[in-house]
């Protein structure tokens, strides 16, 4: 089955109606286990140092993986992703474009995803067939991030990564239901975690720092929320809302006000002590730090990671830190 790279969500329906494999090249880079090697070889090609660890892992993974044909996001996702592209080009790779209407309006939204389904030869039948296929393993991690907040038995790592792998159900729906289910099996068997547990939201890109979540349970907080990753599964939309309008309700490509409402609503219902901010390096969503902090009335922490790896000995200080405060104010 012929691979298709992703560089962020895309409307992923159109690729399984066209009988291709979705791969999120995120995803792939940052479990490969030889991150840092990826980056080597990405700067090795001529990539900055100063430009994010994302973008370089994103391409090299593409040649890694051999990858010959990539859709890159240009509007409503990393402002490198254009440069990327032409890279990519001049290396014999086919990319597609694929924008989110910054205007937030169906009329482009509907041109953006007409566009794609005809570049596939895919019509719109099939792909709200596929949509109303996905959508019951859509409701199923939305039940495992009920099992996050609500009954207090799933990790926030746990969370993270199932959210996360909406991008491109693991290249294969059917497959990541059944491993789903035997997840949720196991976790609706423990205990529920402790209220005493400091409860934290989670908003910003996905980490690239692999042990965060490792460090705040191991100080006694977890995290319960996890913004960008939720948008990602798109399991509030009903059955019956249509393709266009799904991807018009993804918050993440949008302005910020549109997601710090959903955010709003989300420390209140899951009763939120404080909130991680994580900021990647060189990236221009940090400069939204500024109006997050102005906006939401709890205790922030901003974190800003860079290589791929553990946490450093400040970002470990500075979340002990953070966690005691709360800690002290939840008592």
């Amino acid at each position: 089955m012929k691979r298709v790279g992703l560089t962020t969500t895309v409307p992923v329906e159109i690729l399984l109606a066209a009988g291709v494999r979705p791969v999120d090249l995120n995803n792939i880079f940052v479990t490969s286990g030889k991150a840092l090697d990826l980056i080597e070889a990405a700067e090795i090609d001529g990539f900055p140092r100063n430009i994010c660890a994302w973008i370089k892992g994103l391409y090299a993974t593409a040649i890694a993986e051999e990858i010959d044909t990539i859709i890159g996001v240009t509007e409503g996702d990393c402002s490198n992703t254009k440069s990327l592209i032409e890279v990519w080009q001049s290396k014999g790779i086919d990319v597609i474009s694929f924008g989110f209407p910054q205007k937030r309006q169906y009329e482009e939204m509907l041109q953006a995803v007409d566009g794609l389904m005809r570049h596939f030869q895919v019509n719109i039948e099939a792909v709200e067939e596929i949509k109303r296929k996905l959508y019951p393993i859509r409701q199923r991690v939305k039940y495992l991030d009920e099992l996050t907040w609500k009954y207090n038995k799933a990790t926030g790592f746990e969370n993270h990564l199932w959210q996360v792998s909406c991008s491109d159900f693991n290249g294969d729906p059917q497959q990541f239901l059944v491993d789903l289910e035997k997840v949720i099996g196991s976790i609706e068997k423990r205990t529920p975690f402790e209220d005493k547990e400091v409860r934290l939201g989670y908003i910003g890109v996905p980490p690239i720092v692999e042990d965060l979540y490792t460090l705040i349970e191991n100080n006694q907080g977890r995290v319960v929320y996890n913004e960008v990753q939720k948008a990602f599964t798109m399991a509030e939309n009903n059955v019956d809302v249509d393709i266009h309008q799904m991807y018009l309700n993804f918050t993440y490509p949008y302005d910020l006000q549109t997601r710090l409402r959903d955010i709003k609503t989300a420390i209140i219902e899951r009763k939120l002590d404080g909130m991680i901010h994580y900021t990647q390096s060189f990236c221009h969503r940090g400069i939204e730090d500024i109006v997050i902090k102005k906006e939401l009335d709890l205790p922030i922490l901003t974190i800003e990671g860079d290589l791929p790896g553990k946490a450093d000995a400040r970002t470990k200080l500075r979340i002990e830190s953070f966690l005691d405060m709360l800690k002290d104010l939840k008592e």
